[in-house]
């Protein structure tokens, strides 16, 4: 028995995600994103207040207008892209009818802020051309720094060329170093701004040194730790250390969730990260989550960017699905086998025992087993391990069985249990699993295939069926196995048979030869949470 338990796990490799290591904390990410709605609703309220305080203001009143705008602003300047725009622009007007220079410098440089955040450079340096940077206060003159700063680096990693990144590195340099001189020591933006210009000029050492000893400073806001935690990952990631980067980048994007913060790229680094390491699935969600983002905050790069990613992690988690029907069906023929193999040991051991006892609350237990072991659970993956511990179960309750019915010579009993087990039954159930773990990968397989022949010709399952026999052949090629042979070894048909089908089919198709393949092939495949793949 043990040798069969050994064999089986060879042939149905279990594989460790790739992220295991952070387990827990993608297990926190994912309750966090349950959340989004909770904390995207307080931000609203304060929104919603201060919105009701500016109507209450006497139109001459620019003075608090400008005050409120303000703090309208920075609600909205990493929430959402439109409604910053609409208030930086007010800023802008209340300073000019005001006539006061330095507050319509100040407005510039938040439509600067917003305009980088949604990847439009160009605009970002006209919206901040004309100011007078020296008439501003430190705490304007630093944040124009390092928008500025953070424009020639972005642009730097945009252009990637040995031509223009090096200069618009330097130019990133000059600006960082201006927003360092004017930082009070010690303070957060002065640790940051030093710790970044070191890890961009590839002094990642005491880079992590100076992140980590912001972050442990427990002192942060939760947009501060989130801009900490994601650009250390980027450090450590350069380093050659991704599982560090990952646990960084959850614990960011955590953070940015609890401050509604939309305006983010750490999901998106965590998904390119996920991906490479082979982790398909948390990429994917990662993806998705900074898709709905992007979108909501209306970063034009960034969703480019997503789109350019989530196509390519789609196909890998299809791919892996139609991996884990076939591993399924191969390893549940193999299961098949091994039960019969056992039952005919247990045949021939129990000529030399006496007959067995409570012949009926065996089998009864036995078929209950195998009940449930074919149960199709809604998450396919969990089907899958479960079903193949249900026949592990069986496999040893068999033995149990015969040991106990050995001494007992019980051999009509052996028999019979043996008989018992029907083959032909275990097929069709294997069929009627893959049909609708089929359908539920391509729960428009049927309607598709159809659009390709006249009403009259088309097939349609009964009321019963989920597929037909010919649906089934078509169904299986669609998932990549094309060969004549294989079809007709998992159908149980001669290749003959399954070649006389497809060519009666086809022929009854309104296009014909390789297009009605390429048409089967292109029908798309939808994943178990309905959003096509």
């Amino acid at each position: 028995m043990r040798r069969v338990l050994f064999l089986i796990f060879i042939l149905l490799p279990i594989t460790l995600p790739a992220a295991a290591a952070n387990g827990d904390l993608f297990e926190q990410l994912k309750a966090e994103f349950s959340k989004k709605g909770f904390y995207d609703h307080q931000k609203e309220a304060q929104i919603t207040a201060l919105k009701a305080k500016l109507r209450r203001l006497a139109p001459t009143d620019l003075q608090n207008q400008f005050e409120v705008c303000n703090k309208l602003y920075d609600e909205y300047k990493s929430y959402q892209y439109d409604s910053a725009y609409v208030y930086a622009n007010k800023l802008l007007l209340i300073s000019q009818t005001l006539k006061d220079k330095p507050k319509e410098d100040f407005s510039k440089i938040k439509m600067g802020f917003i305009l980088l955040s949604s990847g439009m450079f160009k605009e970002t340096f006209e919206s901040m051309r004309g100011i007078n940077v020296q008439s501003l206060q430190n705490p304007v003159k630093l944040e124009y720094y390092s928008i500025t700063m953070r424009a020639y680096y972005d642009l730097a990693a945009y252009n990637n060329d040995r031509h223009f990144t090096p200069v618009y590195t330097r130019q990133a340099n000059n600006y960082i170093d201006s927003a360092i001189a004017i930082s009070s020591p010690g303070s957060y933006d002065n640790i940051y701004l030093t710790g970044y210009k070191e890890y961009k000029n590839g002094a990642n050492d005491s880079a992590t040194v100076l992140f980590n000893r912001l972050l442990d400073s427990k002192k942060l806001t939760e947009h501060q730790d989130a801009i900490v935690q994601s650009t250390l990952s980027n450090v450590y990631q350069s380093m050659g250390q991704p599982d560090k980067s990952i646990g960084l980048l959850v614990k960011a994007t955590i953070s940015d969730i609890r401050s509604s913060t939309k305006e983010t790229i750490a999901l998106f680094w965590l998904a390119e990260i996920l991906y490479k390491k082979g982790d398909i699935k948390n990429a994917y969600l990662a993806l998705e989550h900074a898709l709905d983002d992007a979108e909501f905050y209306g970063a034009r790069q960034r969703k480019v960017q997503i789109a350019s990613l989530l196509p390519i992690v789609a196909s890998e988690k299809l791919l892996f699905i139609e991996r884990e029907e076939k591993l399924y069906i191969r390893s549940l023929s193999l299961i098949t086998v091994l039960a019969a193999v056992i039952i005919v040991v247990s045949i021939l051991l129990y000529k030399r025992n006496k007959k067995l006892k409570s012949k009926e609350k065996i089998i009864e237990k036995v078929n209950e087993k195998l009940m449930e072991g074919t149960k199709i659970k809604e998450d396919y993956i969990g089907y899958f391990f479960n079903i193949i511990s249900g026949y592990i179960l069986q496999l040893e309750r068999i033995k149990r069985s015969v040991d106990t019915k050995l001494p007992a010579k019980k051999y009509d009993d052996i028999q019979l249990m043996a008989n018992n087990i029907n083959i032909k039954k275990e097929r069709e159930t294997l069929f009627n699993t893959f049909d609708h773990v089929f359908i539920k990968i391509f729960p428009n397989f049927v309607e598709e295939f159809n659009k390709l022949f006249t009403k009259e010709n088309q097939i349609w399952p009964k009321e019963n069926e989920v597929l037909t026999t010919d649906l089934r052949i078509f169904a299986l090629m669609r998932m990549g196995i094309t060969d004549t042979e294989t079809i007709a070894k998992i159908l149980e048909y001669s290749e003959k048979t399954i070649y006389v089908y497809k060519m009666r089919i086809k022929a009854k198709a309104l296009i014909h030869g390789d297009e009605f393949d390429q048409r089967v092939m292109a029908i798309k495949a939808v994943d178990t949470g309905g959003k096509k793949a």
